[in-house]
């Protein structure tokens, strides 16, 4: 069994990657209605990630015997005003993501759970991952974003990012 405190945090996690799942597909729709497909595909595979990683976190729970309680999952509430808005919003979430993964391992570390420690460590890996892709994303569409011909060929280029499942054996 896993600390009370731990556990808790992991079935909020569930909640708060659905979460980010549901803001990227709401993203993903803004792109969409502005004929921007590889911006919208470019946030449709963040779904799929964000939909992933809380299926990751609720078998991590179920495989160590605990409860997974499941939450309703809030409306995005952003209304999208420029191109750039999205991108600078999806930055901030993933930092805010960080801090709280970065919060279940400082509770894991004090109840000296390693077994989650050791799980969340490749969490921690991705957030990384996650907080410069979308930190690269923004600082290319502030270089290339207000000419038409670079915002075509930054397009054009997130159109060919494929989905790929995490690969967090549990």
């Amino acid at each position: 069994m896993l600390n009370k405190q731990v556990t808790a945090l992991l079935n909020d996690q569930i909640n708060k990657e659905l979460y980010s799942a549901y803001l990227y597909l709401d993203m993903s729709n803004y792109y969409s209605e502005e004929s921007l497909n590889g911006f919208e595909n470019w946030f449709y595979v963040q779904t799929q990630e964000e939909r992933d990683h809380a299926m990751l976190f609720r078998t991590y729970l179920l495989n160590n015997g605990e409860k997974v309680t499941l939450e309703a999952v809030a409306k995005p509430n952003i209304t999208f005003t420029d191109f750039k808005m999205p991108l600078t919003a999806a930055l901030e979430h993933e930092r805010e993501v960080t801090a709280s993964i970065n919060n279940i391992y400082a509770a894991a570390y004090e109840a000296k759970d390693f077994r989650t420690m050791q799980f969340l460590d490749w969490f921690v890996k991705e957030q990384g991952e996650e907080e410069k892709s979308t930190e690269d994303l923004v600082k290319r569409f502030e270089l290339f974003g207000n000419d038409a011909k670079g915002l075509y060929m930054l397009d054009a280029e997130l159109g060919a990012r494929v989905y790929a499942a995490p690969s967090l054996v549990l």
